[in-house]
């Protein structure tokens, strides 16, 4: 599977930013697509992840509310849509999909679980 982001940039606190992530190689639709950012110096952490059909949401804490994730089968395609964006959401970010049948949503949540990686866009907000 191969992943490609974009998206990212420089946008001031309280800003919007779209990233989309195309995917190829494998029938997109038997993949689980997560979104997980690492900010300077600190590890990678989980953002959002979005089931096969996209009915299956979970989004991390700091996140929920503002973020919203979605999916077109069609299109091949994974968005992340960021509203009201903070300075500590600074990051680059990876989007990433996992072919694991998942029975719990903790699982969803783990880099491990995800086997293949996009390069990562960078988000920076400035204050």
């Amino acid at each position: 599977v191969q992943l490609q982001a974009s998206g990212g940039g420089l946008v001031q606190a309280g800003g919007s930013l779209r990233l989309s992530c195309a995917a190829s190689g494998r029938t997109f639709s038997n993949l689980v697509m997560g979104w997980f950012r690492q900010a300077p110096g600190k590890e990678r952490e989980f953002v959002a992840t979005i089931g096969r059909s996209g009915k299956t949401l979970y989004y991390a804490d700091s996140v929920k509310g503002r973020f919203t994730i979605s999916r077109d089968n069609a299109k091949n395609i994974v968005n992340l849509q960021m509203n009201s964006l903070k300075p500590d959401d600074t990051a680059v970010y990876y989007c990433a999909a996992s072919d694991v049948f998942f029975s719990s949503s903790v699982g969803r949540t783990l880099a491990r679980n995800y086997a293949y990686w996009g390069q990562g866009t960078l988000v920076t907000v400035s204050s």
